[in-house]
C-alpha cells in the first residue's frame, strides 16, 4: 500500500465527520448513534439523505452546500475515496454532511427504521450478470425499506443504458410512483435544476466521451411485495469496472 493511501487512512481516522466501525463491534455493541443522527451529530431535525457508493463524495458535498435544510451522509467502503469529500467537509466547516465507511448491506446497523428520507445512487456498477448485487434491484429495495420513511425517494443517476432500462422495468412492474425519468438528463428540463447539475469527476469524463446521463427517481413504499422483471435487456457495449476505469471499445 502506497504512503499516500496510508496517509489518507490515517487522516480519515481523525476526522470527526467520518464514522467507521468494524463489523465485530457492530454485532457486539451496535452503533451508538443509530436512530440519533439528528440529535447527536447534526443537532437539528432536518431530513437525512444518503449517497450510496459515494466515491470521492462530490455529490454529498455538493448537495450539502446547496441544501442547508437537509443532512447528507456519503457511504462507501473505500477510506481513500472518502478522504477527498471528508477533507472538503472539514476544511469548509460544512455542518450538514458526514461520511460513513461501511458496506451498503450494513446500513440497517447504522440507521433506525424511518430515519432516512432519501437515497441517492450515483453511477454504480450496473452488475449486468448479478441482479442480487444491483443497487436498484429488489434485494436492495427491501434493504432500503429497513431504514427509509414510507414513500421515501430513491434517486439514480447512471451512464449505463442497461441499468437505466432495468430500473425502469423494476419500478413499472412494481407500480412504484415515479418522480422523474429521463434518458438524457442534460438535454431535458430536469437537467437544468441545481440538484441534478452536480457533476462528479468521472461523470464529466463520460460526458466528454459522448455518453448520455440517465436519471430516474421514485417513491419506495413499504407495502408492495416486490418482484423482479424477467425481460431480456441488451447489455452495455462498455463496462465501468470501477469509478476510475472506463472501457469503451466501440466508442473510442
Amino acid at each position: 500500500m502506497g504512503k499516500n493511501k496510508l496517509k489518507k487512512f490515517s487522516e480519515v481516522e481523525q476526522m470527526k465527520c467520518v464514522f467507521q466501525y468494524p463489523f465485530r463491534v457492530l454485532e457486539e455493541q451496535g452503533f451508538p448513534m443509530r436512530g440519533q443522527w439528528n440529535r447527536e451529530y447534526f443537532h437539528n431535525d432536518n431530513p437525512i439523505v444518503l449517497e450510496l457508493g459515494c466515491g470521492k463524495g462530490e455529490y454529498t458535498v455538493g448537495l450539502a452546500e446547496r441544501f442547508p435544510d437537509k443532512n447528507f451522509i456519503g457511504i462507501d467502503i473505500k477510506g481513500a475515496r472518502i478522504w477527498s469529500g471528508a477533507r472538503q467537509v472539514t476544511d469548509r466547516n460544512i455542518q450538514n454532511a458526514a461520511f460513513l465507511r461501511t458496506s451498503i448491506e450494513l446500513i440497517p446497523f447504522f440507521f433506525a427504521p424511518g430515519e432516512v428520507d432519501e437515497i441517492w445512487i450515483t453511477f454504480p456498477d450496473p452488475q449486468m450478470k448479478k441482479v442480487n448485487k444491483r443497487l436498484t434491484g429488489t434485494r436492495f429495495m427491501n434493504l432500503y425499506r429497513k431504514v427509509m420513511k414510507p414513500d421515501g425517494i430513491v434517486h439514480l443517476k447512471t451512464d449505463s443504458p442497461f441499468l437505466y432500462k432495468y430500473t425502469g422495468l423494476m419500478t413499472a412492474l412494481n407500480r412504484l410512483k415515479m418522480v422523474a425519468d429521463t434518458a438524457d438528463l442534460y438535454a431535458s428540463p430536469e437537467g437544468a435544476g441545481d440538484i441534478l447539475g452536480i457533476r462528479t469527476f468521472y461523470e464529466q469524463q463520460w460526458l466528454d466521451r459522448g455518453l448520455t446521463i440517465k436519471y430516474i427517481a421514485w417513491h419506495l413504499d413499504h407495502d408492495t411485495v416486490l418482484a423482479e422483471p424477467d425481460e431480456e435487456i441488451e447489455p452495455d457495449t462498455y463496462r465501468s469496472f470501477s469509478r476510475g476505469e472506463l472501457q469503451m471499445p466501440d466508442m473510442l
